[in-house]
């Protein structure tokens, strides 16, 4: 007889299969809380990663334009190369797997100039995308895809591949290279103005996310979503790039001739709005190849042994030159500063352009005594005018105790010294001054020095003085626009604080304009009415800690046209260790150049005087194919001479060319045969007046064109473009450059010594 179980056996074997099934529940809620909840987020990753294709479309960078919309930066398609380790990994056989990335190690640092063992390594990391290198170019890209083709057996594609993007691209090389900045791998802006305005320059990334089958392979084309990228805004400079490349022009050539050791600036800029035309930093770079030192400065880093000193080395003077001398660096002055006391004096009635300033050669503050340049006597008695124009630091001693400190710390301040002047540049420098003045911080400060600004806001405090009294603020962006080039955003000038009258205004004008004619003469600009004040000072605190005493600043800025102004230019020369040191010999040449140029430009139509006009150059005619007496008349009533040479009947081919600028009563060359061709060697034109210039030309066989100072017969030429005992053709046109040697901007501390 079978025995059944008893209920209490029955009901023992329910309550364990109820524990045993509330245990295993309890474990698999549990597992499924921990997989679904708390390592959730890691698992869908882990899904996607296996499941999805999800990629970022990058998005071009706006691009950046001059003021008349001449393109200075723009973004030009690149790709990155990457790998795909994981889908490698899953080859059949390791013996596969171990190939497929001896292949792509060879393959690509070949192509890619990488190391091939950095190349491996990555072929080996635990992930399913690497980037190998970014940024690169068609050539290369046509080199790695030929290259995935290359082996059918091992279907490189499937574990090589490239990706778009973009890569700047700078069309004029180092044309306003420490303006416009760089940008880095990852299309970051890192200086200039790809920095200050980094945000509305970047575009918004897009996205392509796309299925995986079960091999890792991707099906775009079947499931694929894509979020296009949105390019970034783009800038419109108020920089204009022909002021830009004149600026750069010729202070490059001023830094060679006058062998300065701690580069120069020019800036260029709008008085009435404070849009800046041209900013030039000597030694600048090319932001295609930012990290590209010039051939100089990379002897200078290959000179040491040590590689953290060499190292060092590379990074300060990479540093030195994205550097923007014009907004980050500070100096005093100098006497290019009483511009400012000048007018202070002026606008609280303190003084007048008439008033009188007595200079005995030592002036005393304070027990202190402080000397004027003029060291037989001084200047004696003086106007106003006079005592700018004589550059007389006792005289302008006299004007600041008359203004003292808290009248001069109040214009300090409205000339927005005190601070940044905003400019839309990063890096920019504050100013260091005294708060509190004493008697003999108030002297020295009313000349130029024992404080120190930025070029940028020397010439801002420039334009203020001569613009009829506004304080502008210096920019260099007008406009920002989208990609349909809908303006987004607008630099206004509505907010301009009128810190001294018209009145003072127009008499600093007139101050300035005097200046030029009887001072600072170097600043003469053939044609046109001219205004502008030099300085030279002296490097205080690095001369104090260094001990050498022959550390000099010369700058000088000059306003045109004077009578109503509109285009400022600022020159800073910093350390010339040539023979030269004064701003108003080595700096308002430059100016003076600059202006010559960009006037015409700008729509000026020059007046010349007849002193002028029996100096200025003259266009040659287009005499080739014509018969030579034709020829010759023309050639006459250009005022000009000429020189037949060869036995033809017509002009076959004339030096100096049709167009070309030469000086009146210059030398036209006349081949009647084509198999002429004559010689002549370039004398030394330098050390000579105009007169003796012309002479020397004359009985050389070549032509000149004069630059600079030429308003008397008195000043003499200092450099010329071709050098002397070199051999040209017959009729070659050489510029002599001019320069008045007088000069009246010393700082007192250098005289003091």
């Amino acid at each position: 007889m079978a025995i059944r179980p008893s209920k209490q056996m029955i009901n023992r074997a329910i309550i364990t299969m109820i524990i045993v099934i509330l245990c295993l529940t309890l474990v698999s809620t549990g597992s499924l809380v921990k997989i679904m909840i708390i390592d959730g987020n890691m698992y869908q990753a882990k899904a996607s990663e296996q499941q999805l294709y999800d990629s970022l479309i990058s998005a071009p960078r706006g691009d950046i334009y001059d003021r008349n919309m001449n393109l200075l930066a723009t973004s030009s398609p690149a790709w990155s190369v990457f790998i795909a380790p994981n889908d490698i990994k899953d080859l059949d056989k390791e013996s596969d797997e171990e190939k497929a990335r001896q292949v792509i190690a060879d393959g690509l640092s070949e192509i890619l100039d990488m190391p091939r063992d950095e190349i491996y390594e990555l072929t080996k990391k635990d992930t399913y995308y690497v980037v190998v290198k970014k940024r690169v170019g068609k050539d290369v890209v046509d080199k790695i895809r030929d290259f995935i083709v290359s082996d059918k057996d091992l279907k490189l594609a499937n574990y090589v591949g490239l990706e778009e993007t973009t890569k700047r691209y700078y069309p004029n090389d180092t044309l306003a290279s420490t303006v416009l900045g760089f940008v880095g791998d990852d299309n970051q802006g890192l200086a200039g103005l790809e920095s200050y305005y980094d945000n509305d320059l970047t575009g918004i990334s897009g996205r392509v996310v796309a299925a995986k089958n079960a091999k890792g392979t991707d099906m775009r084309f079947s499931y694929e979503k894509i979020e296009e990228a949105t390019q970034g805004n783009s800038l419109i400079l108020t920089l204009d790039s022909y002021i830009q490349y004149v600026c750069e022009k010729y202070l490059d050539i001023a830094v060679e001739q006058e062998q300065v050791k701690e580069r120069g600036a020019v800036i260029a800029m709008n008085v009435n709005t404070g849009a800046i035309l041209g900013m030039a930093v000597s030694g600048d770079f090319n932001p295609n190849s930012p990290f590209t030192l010039s051939a100089e400065d990379q002897a200078l880093v290959d000179a040491i042994a040590n590689e953290e000193e060499k190292s060092a080395k590379r990074s300060e003077l990479l540093n030195r030159q994205w550097r923007n001398k014009a907004v980050s660096d500070t100096y005093e002055p100098g006497s290019v500063f009483k511009i400012f006391t000048a007018a202070v004096g002026l606008e609280e009635d303190l003084i007048t352009k008439n008033s009188t300033f007595t200079c005995n050669h030592t002036y005393i503050v304070a027990g202190r005594p402080y000397h004027c340049h003029d060291k037989i006597g001084g200047h004696g008695i003086q106007t106003l005018q006079q005592s700018i124009s004589n550059s007389c630091n006792p005289a302008f001693i006299q004007i600041g105790q008359l203004i003292g400190n808290d009248i001069f710390s109040k214009y300090f301040s409205a000339f927005n010294l005190t601070g940044k002047t905003g400019i839309d540049l990063p890096g920019e420098a504050s100013p260091y001054y005294h708060a509190d003045r004493g008697p003999t911080e108030l002297a020295s400060s009313s000349f130029g020095q024992t404080f120190n600004i930025t070029p940028i806001q020397m010439i801002s405090l420039a334009a203020t003085a001569v613009n009829g009294g506004y304080a502008v603020k210096p920019h260099l962006v007008e406009k920002i626009i989208d990609s349909d080039k809908n303006v987004i955003e607008s630099y206004s000038n509505d907010n301009r604080k009128q810190v001294i009258s018209k009145n003072t205004s127009n008499t600093m004008r007139e101050m300035l304009e005097y200046v030029v004619q009887n001072g600072a003469k170097n600043g003469i600009v053939s044609g046109y009415r001219v205004g502008g004040k030099t300085g030279t000072s002296q490097k205080m605190a690095q001369i104090l800690s260094s001990g050498n005493s022959h550390l000099y600043i010369g700058s000088y800025v000059g306003i045109a046209p004077i009578d109503d102004p509109e285009i400022a230019v600022f020159v800073m020369l910093d350390e010339p260790t040539g023979a030269n040191y004064y701003g108003g010999l080595i700096s308002a040449p430059v100016g003076s150049k600059i202006m010559t140029d960009i006037l015409p430009y700008l729509g000026y139509e020059p007046q010349y005087s007849q002193e002028e006009l029996d100096k200025i150059s003259i266009s040659v005619p287009d005499v080739t194919g014509e018969e030579i007496n034709a020829a010759k008349t023309r050639i006459n009533s250009s005022k000009l001479s000429y020189k037949v040479i060869g036995k033809g009947e017509s002009v076959v081919k004339q030096l100096p060319e049709a167009g070309s600028s030469v000086y009146n009563g210059g030398m036209v060359i006349l081949y009647t045969e084509e198999s002429e061709s004559h010689t002549t060697t370039v004398p030394n034109l330098m050390g000579l007046t105009v007169s003796e210039v012309n002479t020397a030309a004359a009985n050389a066989g070549i032509n000149v064109e004069f630059s600079g100072n030429v308003s008397s017969n008195t000043v003499l030429s200092y450099a010329q473009d071709i050098n002397p005992d070199e051999t040209v053709s017959l009729g070659q046109i050489v510029t002599v450059y001019f320069r008045d040697e007088a000069s009246a901007d010393m700082t007192e501390s250098e005289i003091s010594e």
